[in-house]
């Protein structure tokens, strides 16, 4: 079967990815602050559900307190294990990035796409953590599509007296 791919295709995906990128970056800056959100913040049913529909390429994620551990789980559905990046970028925030790959671009009459839901490229997101966290001990499985982090928590010292000599 003869192959016509459309010549906008390329800058259509490329566009998607762009603003994909663009609101996890959005996402992130919001979530640094709750200060100026209304009730129920961007959690689930509050502010976020309502201003930032799940955009294509999004993953969806959630975050747990489990003893002395933070436990992040990812929905990555389609991606392969060696296209993941984790990445704790301060004690209280991890980016998890990822690519999904096409595994084919044909389809309908003709070799041309009839219709295309699925999304493909690469996806971040910046996960703020409810407690400072180490990289030190951390663990990562990737099974099925799901991705879970076990991250231990780090104890601050506060306060610590500090000799004057």
């Amino acid at each position: 079967m003869a192959f016509r791919e459309n010549p906008f295709d390329l800058i259509w995906r490329q566009f998607d990815d762009m603003m994909g990128q663009m609101e996890n970056r959005f996402r992130s800056v919001l979530m640094g602050s709750g200060q100026y959100l209304p009730a129920g913040g961007l959690g689930p049913g509050g502010v976020g559900d309502r201003l930032m529909p799940a955009v294509r390429g999004e993953f969806r994620i959630d975050v747990f307190e489990d003893g002395d551990e933070v436990l992040v789980v990812a929905d990555l559905p389609g991606v392969e294990r060696e296209d993941i990046t984790v990445r704790l970028l301060s004690p209280d925030q991890v980016e998890i990035s990822c690519e999904r790959r096409s595994e084919r671009s044909e389809g309908g009459e003709g070799g041309q796409i009839f219709r295309r839901e699925r999304t493909f490229g690469f996806m971040d997101r910046v996960v703020p953590l409810p407690h400072e966290v180490t990289a030190e001990g951390a663990k990562s499985t990737f099974t099925n599509g799901v991705l879970e982090l076990r991250l231990r928590k780090t104890t601050v010292e506060r306060g610590e007296r500090i000799p004057v000599e």
